[in-house]
């Protein structure tokens, strides 16, 4: 074959960038663009038909055996998923994508998540629906956050990112019943939320081989900082910082060499072009999803990085008839950013027909057409997502900047033109960077929760008359009037430790704070329940007794039940050589108090829609999160007698110790105001807060109505947390929040601010089915 004549179906930006690199081939003679748009129409070599409908394969093939055309290119998943490469494979035409069979790795989630699940491919955890009801019951049933996809072809709508079990239901509803999507929603898929960055990969392949593009990193949503509604893609740069060589050889090993072995073994050899959108999750990377077509804007992104001295035709072909092994794809050493410019609107209804000025871009910088047609001369609006400028440059930054550049003198002009001003802004935030979470850093929430589920059979069996035996509160009670003390009041005990906050003040030789912390986890979750704190109990075990040591850490046990009023009463000292090393030593206490029922909280009858939430400032980390506090402080090279990088002052050791606020003696005096309080420990706001409340409702926070203290800055950027970590496993700023009503709250406010800094930090909501019993509204405003 000398000369290439290229059949190029589609009309978008991906379209435009495919035509653009295949002109630059010296085998190709002509393109024929059906239907183009104003972008194709002017490109080299490039001929706009309108006169045969896209979806019109017999009369597809017919124009292209009149016309000589032997290569054929469908740009969109439609045509690919309905089996036009079978049309022109039968005419001996050479056809650039997969099988009809193939292609449902696009067309059918179903099929692909199955395919995956049979060939070891890593996914989301998934289940495949026909039924309403059997979808919402499996909705009702799972603890993880999920997506929902209609199995079918949607138009890029068919995936849904619920917030609530009631929103997922809702989407349900109108996918499987009200036929949103119409037949494509017949079944539906419903994944695991998987969290991470997300990624994709342009791989050629011929069935046997595979070449890949550099991974790629998409905007979807409208807005900048990833807000809005989710759109076909607002921008794109490659190559990511986060894609390692490691990571690259991990994808190929793991994912893509079993998918093209797979689609072998299932006897429909995969051939063309495999789009694969990936989670890059703490577990290593899954897979979102699979097209089997150019991405868009990946592609605009992607080809401009293949060396000039790559034909993108020779590729295509060497795919179709099985010889890319003999092929190399040669990427340029250089950095790619894409910028999409939308209709004011967009994605909502927006307006068409709209006329417009393009001009030549600045050497480097390509435009690439997608809603656009040439009426007469004049260039108009015809879509969405209308045009996009690509640079290329040495750096990211370099790219970013000239396609910014080239925007601000005016390259690209119409009426209510829109884009995003933040393309790449991932990359900038934290380069190589990972994103610490107090799992990986050994400790498990979830599994704590799991734990409580798991023993209440066991807990209720000791159920005695007074005593509820049930686990999952703050403390536990007991109604000394039901026991045979008439009149007496119910006593309320609570144990806790200090977790490995311990190692920083064995560290440290500094053990009297953490004393504090014994008694303050204890009696705190004392006052949750309303009840005065009485008298303390003290555990402390050892390799070996350390006289000062000891002696130290029973002294800030004294302080803290000094603080709280409450009796020091006996304790428990153990020397265990073997079960601890060296100056090792572990701690727990024991703390009981009274309360009489009247007084008795949370008053969770009591609690309706418009309370208000106060928060209690917190002094410091308290004593929950350490396991991740000090993996980041390992990370960030500091050491314990380092200077703190949040409080100059002090070292980052003495800064870390200093002990938990006792709240008790600021709360005692307004407990009959007060219909609720929760205890911010392990958990932080997201898993405490609830505990306090009916399940009729919800509590609605407030991110940035209080103080959030630069220890918490600190560790959020030096680990990369995420916010929602954050407030899952600090207390960010809050270490008590009270429940009262409305009416009150004024009082109670003032009453408190004699001697806490009280912050309104949000109300109490009705709560959905579904719906969380904590909602930390704004939350994405805590940036790095």
């Amino acid at each position: 074959m000398s000369g290439i004549k290229v059949l190029l179906i589609g009309n978008g930006g991906r379209e435009h960038a495919l035509a653009w690199k295949l002109s630059h081939s010296p085998r190709v003679e002509v393109i024929f663009a059906v239907p183009g748009n104003g972008g194709t129409a002017t490109c080299p070599k490039v001929t706009n038909v309108d006169s045969i409908s896209a979806e019109d394969f017999s009369g597809l093939v017919k124009f292209s055996q009149s016309n000589g055309v032997n290569l054929v290119v469908p740009g969109p998943e439609a045509p690919l998923v309905d089996g036009i490469e079978a049309f022109f494979r039968r005419a001996g035409i050479p056809c650039f994508g997969p099988s009809k069979e193939a292609a449902r790795l696009e067309g059918s989630k179903t099929y692909s998540k199955d395919f995956m699940k049979k060939y070891d491919i890593p996914t989301a955890a998934y289940e495949n629906f026909s039924d309403y009801d059997k979808a919402a019951n499996y909705i009702d049933s799972v603890s993880h956050e999920v997506v929902i996809k209609a199995t079918g072809l949607a138009a890029g709508k068919g995936v849904i990112l619920p917030q609530s079990k009631q929103e997922a239901k809702d989407a349900l509803k109108q996918i499987m019943v009200d036929k949103a999507f119409g037949p494509a929603g017949d079944e539906v898929v419903i994944e695991e939320l998987l969290l991470g960055d997300e990624l994709s990969v342009l791989t050629f392949c011929d069935g046997y081989t595979i070449r890949s593009l550099p991974l790629a990193q998409d905007h979807k949503r409208i807005f900048d900082g990833d807000q809005g509604p989710n759109t076909g893609g607002m921008g794109c740069y490659a190559p990511t910082n986060i894609a390692t060589e490691e990571l690259t050889e991990k994808i190929n090993r793991d994912i893509l060499e079993p998918t093209i072995l797979g689609m072998r073994r299932e006897r429909q050899p995969f051939r063309g072009v495999l789009f694969t959108g990936l989670m890059i999750t703490d577990a290593g990377p899954k897979v979102l999803e699979f097209n089997v077509r150019f991405g868009d804007p990946e592609t605009q992104t992607v080809l401009p990085l293949l060396s000039a001295d790559t034909d993108l035709a020779e590729i295509m072909l060497a795919c179709v008839e099985g010889y890319l092994d003999n092929c190399h794809l040669k990427i340029e050493h250089k950095f790619s950013a894409t910028v999409v410019v939308a209709a004011g609107g967009y994605p909502g209804s927006y307006a068409k027909g709209t006329p417009m000025t393009v001009l030549s871009p600045p050497n480097g910088s390509t435009i690439f057409h997608a809603g656009t047609k040439l009426d007469g001369d004049q260039l108009k609006s015809s879509g969405g997502r209308v045009i996009a400028i690509n640079s290329v440059g040495e750096s990211l930054g370099a790219a970013v900047d000239a396609s910014y550049a080239a925007l601000s003198s005016g390259v690209i002009k119409f009426d209510n033109m829109f884009y995003r001003k933040d393309i790449a802004y991932r990359a900038f935030r934290a380069p190589n960077k990972e994103a610490m979470t107090y799992a990986q850093a050994g400790v498990d929430i979830q599994a704590g929760n799991d734990f409580v589920e798991k023993i209440k059979a066991a807990v209720a069996s000791t159920k005695r008359p007074g005593a509820d035996a049930e686990i999952g509160g703050f403390g536990g009670e007991l109604d000394l009037s039901r026991c045979g003390y008439p009149g007496a009041p119910i006593l309320v005990g609570a144990i806790d430790g200090v977790g490995t906050k311990l190692m920083i003040a064995q560290s440290m030789k500094k053990h009297d704070t953490v004393g504090i912390d014994l008694v303050a986890m204890n009696v705190n979750d004392l006052i949750v329940q309303g009840a005065m704190p009485l008298m303390f109990l003290d555990y402390y075990g050892c390799s070996k007794l350390d006289l000062r040591s000891a002696a130290a850490f029973v002294e800030g046990v004294a302080e803290g039940c000094r603080q709280s009023g409450c009796a020091l009463v006996g304790g428990e000292t153990a020397e265990m050589p073997g079960m601890y090393q060296g100056d090792d030593y572990d701690a727990a206490g024991c703390a009981v108090g009274a309360v009489t029922a009247e007084s008795r909280l949370p008053k969770q009858i009591a609690m309706v829609e418009g309370d208000v939430l106060l928060g209690l400032g917190s002094v410091g980390v308290h004593s929950n999160g350490f396991s991740l506090v000090r993996r980041i402080v390992q990370s960030a090279g500091l050491s314990y007698d380092s200077q703190a990088p949040w409080e100059a002052s002090k070292t980052v050791g003495e800064s870390l110790l200093t002990p938990t606020r006792i709240y008790v003696k600021s709360l005692l005096p307004v407990l009959e105001k007060i219909k609720g309080l929760a205890h911010i420990t392990g958990g932080g706001l997201i898993e405490n807060v609830p505990r306090m409340l009916p399940d009729t409702l919800t509590a609605e926070i407030m991110y940035g109505s209080w103080d959030i203290l630069p220890v918490f800055q600190w560790l959020k950027q030096a680990g990369n947390v995420n916010p929602v970590e954050m407030c899952r496993t600090f207390n960010s700023g809050i270490g008590m929040v009270v429940a009262v009503d409305a009416t009150k709250a004024d009082a109670v406010q003032e009453a408190l601010s004699a001697s806490e800094k009280v912050y309104r930090i949000g109300r109490l909501v009705r709560r959905e089915s579904g719906q969380p019993g904590c909602e930390v509204k704004n939350i994405d405003s805590w940036t790095q």
